[in-house]
């Protein structure tokens, strides 16, 4: 298993691991039924959930098989609650501009020159930048890669999957068209808005590759 002691701060590491992914997952479903309460669109709801469901089912199923670090975990739980946000008000529709307006007097799309609703670039960014250092963890712990294959193997996989699902969204929004399928789609116009998610998860992943890899690179030299 991957240490990450020098990333979690000292009394999280005491947490055993079980507990801790009990607490995760505590939190997690809690959040989830409160963001399940009255949703904007119950139909868009339920879709976005479906791979949800699917990835939490296979992430307990493998649980004793292929254990992840506390740190990983965190990164999917982190992910998996911004994703409920999305969920919840449909991506294209998350009012994030109320939100800062009134936390600090100015919208983010004004200060950033912003025209559309960005918080689904946001989550297809943090898929990369969160989810690939769990995959590296799976490919490390399933087929023991080391060396410049642990970094491109993950940046590899969520390159693909990112392609994979918006294969996905483009069959969702054929199969179930109208109101439903646009707001899965949740292009808002943008005709290159697949190429910009995809760019996006990918430049997630890189960097955080490019940074463990420096990590690593830098722990060598130190030791």
């Amino acid at each position: 298993m991957l240490s990450n002691g020098k990333i979690f701060p000292k009394q999280m590491l005491k947490i055993n691991r079980d507990k801790y992914i009990l607490v995760l997952c505590s939190i997690f479903l809690l959040w989830s039924i409160l963001l399940a309460i009255e949703p904007h669109n119950r139909a868009d709801w339920a879709l976005e959930n479906v791979l949800v469901l699917l990835f939490v089912l296979g992430l307990g199923l493998t649980y004793k098989k292929y254990p992840l670090s506390k740190l990983s975990y965190t990164l999917i739980f982190i992910f998996l609650m911004l994703h409920e946000i999305g969920s919840h008000y449909t991506y294209s529709q998350v009012p994030y501009d109320e939100w800062s307006t009134k936390l600090f007097g100015q919208s983010i799309n004004s200060m950033l020159g912003l025209e559309r609703n960005h918080y689904d670039r946001l989550i297809h960014f943090a898929y990369g930048l969160l989810l690939s250092y769990p995959i590296r963890e799976i490919f490390i712990l399933k087929s023991q890669v080391t060396g410049f294959w642990s970094y491109f193997f993950p940046l590899d996989l969520t390159m693909s999957t990112s392609l994979l699902y918006e294969l996905i969204e483009w069959g969702a929004a054929t199969i179930f068209a109208g109101e439903l399928g646009m707001a899965y789609l949740g292009t808002q116009g943008d005709i290159w808005d697949a190429h910009k998610d995809m760019a996006l998860a990918s430049l997630g992943a890189l960097i955080t590759m490019l940074l463990l890899a420096l990590k690593v690179n830098l722990r060598v030299k130190q030791a």
